[in-house]
């Protein structure tokens, strides 16, 4: 059998918090990339995983690598983002972005970074709001300018929590669109762990669909996402693939839910 060729290792990470177990054994390999979306009901653990990617937290046991070295705190070779967007209130957009290139090339001028923060900002549509503050825009625009803030730093891994869950299906769905676009125009392309609990945009996104049980965490199924790219709604929505790979998914979490009421 082929050795797995992985830029993202997890290996047996485990994860406790008050004394109470979050994630159990969780053993994960994502090669360099591939774009995985990670699934599971609310408070399944899905953004302690990625908080651990981040570097953010520290597992209590297990290893986890990123391009063959440990994960041991936050690095800007992994950018994240969140749901609540964490831009810095107050600064204007075009400040917030030219911070970011400002850290992954502390060698560039000031002229430097806000031209690439304009060219960002420019990639998710936002050329005409550099001068507006986070408070002056709509929900869909701070996350299009958090977006633009990850990409600044030029991270090789995107880490994405739940970013678009707050929005309106609308938006949401131009926000997916953005992010596949960014994804698969990148070179080299990025490797993106994408958390949601809705099974419709993990499926639509991903290449990769990993579940996790709750209580505590841990894979329960890992299903491949063969859909051709680049994916048409509409079509696949109504393909018998599509709603057979659903109901696999539905299955999966239906019996995790009736196995953790039965040990109640």
């Amino acid at each position: 059998m082929t050795a797995i060729l992985s830029s993202l290792s997890l290996r047996d990470v485990s994860f406790s918090y008050g004394g109470t177990s979050i994630l159990d054994r969780i053993t994960l390999d994502i090669p360099q990339g591939q774009f995985v979306t990670l699934l599971g009901a609310s408070g399944s653990g899905k953004s302690t995983l990625l908080r651990l990617l981040a570097g953010l937290a520290e597992p209590r046991e297990g290893e986890l690598r990123w391009q063959n070295q440990p994960i041991k705190g936050p690095g800007l070779d992994r950018g994240v983002v969140f749901q609540d967007y964490s831009l810095f209130p107050w600064m204007s957009l075009i400040d917030n972005v030219a911070l970011a290139v400002a850290k992954a090339k502390p060698a560039s001028s000031r002229v430097q970074r806000r031209d690439e923060a304009i060219d960002y900002l420019r990639k998710v549509g936002l050329d005409a709001a550099l001068a507006k503050y986070p408070f002056e825009l709509s929900g869909g625009m701070q996350q299009r300018a958090a977006i633009a803030r990850a990409l600044a730093l030029g991270s090789p891994l995107l880490l994405m929590d739940e970013p678009f869950g707050a929005l309106d299906p609308v938006n949401r769905a131009r926000l997916q669109d953005l992010v596949l676009d960014i994804w698969e125009t990148a070179l080299p392309k990025k490797t993106i762990v994408f958390v949601t609990h809705d099974v419709d945009e993990a499926l639509y996104l991903g290449d990769r669909v990993v579940i996790l049980g709750a209580s505590p965490a841990r894979v329960i199924a890992d299903l491949p996402v063969g859909f051709v790219r680049r994916r048409d709604r509409q079509s696949l929505y109504h393909s018998a693939d599509f709603h057979a790979l659903r109901e696999q998914i539905a299955e999966a979490l239906n019996a995790d839910t009736l196995q953790l009421l039965k040990a109640a």
